[in-house]
């Protein structure tokens, strides 16, 4: 007994250990570390840390023990949160929806900003535990209500089901303002990642609703805004820089989308979609919307090509506005609220908020735009990490609150 005891506990320190070396060689031979990034050894750590659970997750999928998302939310569960006494939590429900809702503890006169935030994750991680420490700051700094919305994240609940929790959250919130003390003038969506994705779908699904407070503003941190094309510029010249690989992005897609694999390389390609699509897309998502400084760093234009049938008709929800809100038209679009977009230079969805700003500013939508240098996607999920913490990390929320405090 204690033989095979002793043998199981060998073969689990051999599993850990060897794809722990793997993951750190592996990482210094495919991970690119931009120099102008404050401390680069920083984010080595995280990301060897970050590739490790993932690997880790991988192997427990095959397994059949657990899907590589799960393994990973599971182990971001487990870190410490800190609490802020200046603000008060509360766990509630939106109908079935899980939310969280933030309100500073001194008390207000006059109603106050209601901020509903979507958290990120690419659909398949991050929680409403993850982002305590940010939704705590944003409310007590820019003295508003925060309502983080806890959806449904895909392998478990595919598309649309997490754009369908934003959207039954979202119409609760704004239907019960008076509840919370929030002043229904001010209003402000707000996102990072897939949830600055869901942010901007929310401004278009509800521009038309007259039954409801109209939304103020939105708040866009390095937002998904199309899942149609990942040969821009960003995608290329950030391909292999942390957080978030393009081998990483199509993960995502592939949990959240029920993509199959294989069809990685034809997507890659840009053969997943027909000529006809890209040409009618192309006045807004074609790479000539993108100001030449950002191709710099080099790129090389993916020619057309004719379009796989069978790769169309199992990723054509892609061009889904809920998935590719950018491509929604001028009717649309000229409506939506104002807007606060962050976008960071080491990026893969860098030019998703670029070509998104673009549309908003050439139909007349004011939007205040800030471009963080030396940032890299997931920065701000940093926040509160205590060693991996950014400075980026805190300059990205600063500019979230200064806007708001502008309403």
């Amino acid at each position: 007994m204690w033989v095979l005891l002793l043998v199981l506990l060998g073969a689990a320190w051999v599993f850990f250990v060897g794809a722990g070396l793997w993951v750190v060689c592996s990482h210094f031979f495919t991970v690119d570390i931009p120099a102008a990034i404050s401390h680069p050894g920083r984010l080595r750590a995280l990301h060897c840390l970050f590739q490790l659970l993932v690997t880790w997750g991988m192997i427990f999928e095959k397994l059949g023990i657990c899907s590589m998302p799960q393994f990973i939310s599971f182990v971001y569960d487990l870190m410490p949160v800190k609490q802020d006494p200046d603000v008060v939590i509360k766990d509630l429900r939106f109908g079935t929806i899980p939310v969280k809702l933030y309100q500073p503890k001194m008390s207000s006169c006059t109603p106050r900003r209601g901020v509903l935030f979507f958290h990120g994750g690419g659909a398949i991680v991050g929680s409403l535990r993850n982002y305590q420490q940010i939704c705590c700051r944003l409310s007590k700094e820019s003295d508003s209500v925060v309502v983080a919305v806890g959806y449904r994240k895909a392998p478990k609940h595919r598309f649309p089901t997490p754009m369908r929790d934003c959207l039954v959250a979202t119409v609760h919130f704004l239907r019960s303002l008076d509840l919370y003390g929030v002043d229904p003038a001010r209003v402000v969506v707000c996102g990072d990642s897939a949830g600055g994705g869901m942010a901007a779908v929310m401004c278009q699904k509800l521009i038309n609703r007259s039954d409801l407070p109209k939304i103020r503003a939105q708040i866009l941190i390095y937002a998904v805004t199309q899942m149609m094309d990942f040969q821009l510029p960003s995608y290329q010249q950030n391909a292999n820089i942390p957080l978030l690989s393009r081998n990483f992005v199509f993960h995502c897609l592939r949990y959240y989308m029920d993509i199959h694999p294989s069809w990685n390389s034809i997507i890659m390609k840009r053969a997943h979609l027909p000529v006809e699509v890209w040409e009618k897309y192309r006045k807004w998502l074609g790479s000539e919307n993108i100001p030449e400084r950002f191709k710099k760093r080099g790129y090389q234009e993916v020619p057309l090509v004719p379009h796989n049938e069978d790769a169309y008709l199992e990723t054509n929800h892609t061009v889904d506005l809920m998935n590719s809100p950018l491509i929604a038209e001028d009717e649309v679009v000229s409506q939506l609220p104002e807007a606060c977009i962050v976008s960071c230079e080491y990026d893969a969805l860098r030019d998703d908020s670029l070509l998104y700003k673009k549309r908003l500013e050439d139909l007349g939508v004011p939007v205040t735009w800030h471009h963080m240098e030396d940032g890299f996607h997931g920065v701000l999920s940093m926040l509160g990490m205590f060693y991996f913490q950014f400075p980026c990390s805190t300059q990205v929320l600063n500019l979230m609150v200064h806007f708001l405090k502008g309403l």
